[in-house]
């Protein structure tokens, strides 16, 4: 299989002022998928204009048609399964099936704490992303659910006609314990990492490969455990959280090397962020683009 490459397009400008125009021109680059984060606010850009994702990503259905759309992720932090699946039904259907769920356990950034709560602990948010999603696994595959657990509950939801894709959209699960990796092998499509996180400042790329192969090595081991076949669950990187940060991004041949010791890991799709200046993921564009339209006939 080809390596895919793919983007996400961070929701801060107004859509008549430069977003609307970043969704169309990643549908003219040829990248396989334009993700967004599901956030309420997120780190530097909290002070600033945000947009929410699954507007946006409406909104970039409507002006696209064949780029597959998504967010990267989604979380239980600000989500209930009940609310989520109606809107994610009717994103499948208003952009023809093309929509993909990055879903995670959340963080302890703003997002934790937008709606008053206390954050949850490491082990809450496993908890509560444990009962997250098989529920909207049943949510968006089923009529009617009802079900009563520790944390969310459902009372004869309804859901018809149901997804586009069937028997549901596919979830790009975001995982690095053990608990996460096996609701990607129970549940997922594809399984999504940054990396090692404890790397990112002082890490070296050689060790955030290692470390990304043990990544790797514990979901092959826990798909056999769960009897799922490992060839059958794509693997997703969104980069930028690296070491590397953004180097691979500053030429057509380090990206291609880079994605290339990434592919030979199991990977089958690379995510890039779309340029944002003055930013972590301030790039050149017209390098940005030249990767866009050349990287992957490369990585075939």
């Amino acid at each position: 299989m080809s390596l895919r490459l793919s983007t996400v397009i961070l929701p801060y400008r107004r859509w008549h002022e430069g977003g609307r125009s970043a969704w169309t021109r990643a549908e003219q680059l040829g990248f396989h998928t334009a993700y967004t984060y599901d956030h309420l606010s997120w780190r530097t850009f909290r002070d600033g204009p945000w947009f929410g994702a699954v507007p946006t990503l409406t909104a970039a259905a409507s002006v696209t048609e064949r780029l597959r759309l998504g967010t990267l992720v989604t979380s239980p932090n600000f989500r209930h399964p009940v609310t989520l699946a109606k809107e994610l039904i009717s994103l499948d259907d208003i952009s023809g099936g093309r929509v993909t769920l990055g879903i995670g356990a959340g963080g302890s950034g703003f997002d934790a704490t937008a709606l008053g709560q206390e954050p949850w602990t490491p082990r809450e948010r496993a908890d509560r992303f444990a009962e997250f999603v098989p529920l909207l696994d049943r949510l968006l595959s089923e009529d009617a659910v009802s079900y009563e657990g520790d944390f969310y509950s459902a009372h004869e939801a309804r859901n018809i006609p149901g997804c586009v894709q069937r028997p549901r959209l596919p979830f790009a699960v975001a995982a690095t314990g053990p608990r996460g990796m096996r609701l990607a092998a129970r549940f997922g499509q594809a399984w999504v990492t940054t990396g090692d996180p404890k790397l990112y400042e002082n890490g070296t790329p050689e060790q955030s490969i290692q470390a990304i192969r043990g990544q790797a090595e514990r979901l092959d081991d826990i798909c056999a455990e769960v009897g799922r076949d490992m060839t059958d669950l794509d693997r997703v990187l969104l980069t930028g959280f690296t070491p590397d940060r953004v180097a691979p991004l500053q030429s057509l041949d380090a990206f291609v090397d880079f994605a290339g010791r990434h592919a030979e890991l199991g990977f089958t799709e690379i995510v890039i962020h779309w340029p944002i200046p003055d930013s972590p993921f301030a790039t050149d564009e017209k390098v940005f683009e030249q990767i866009a339209m050349e990287a992957p006939a490369q990585l075939r």
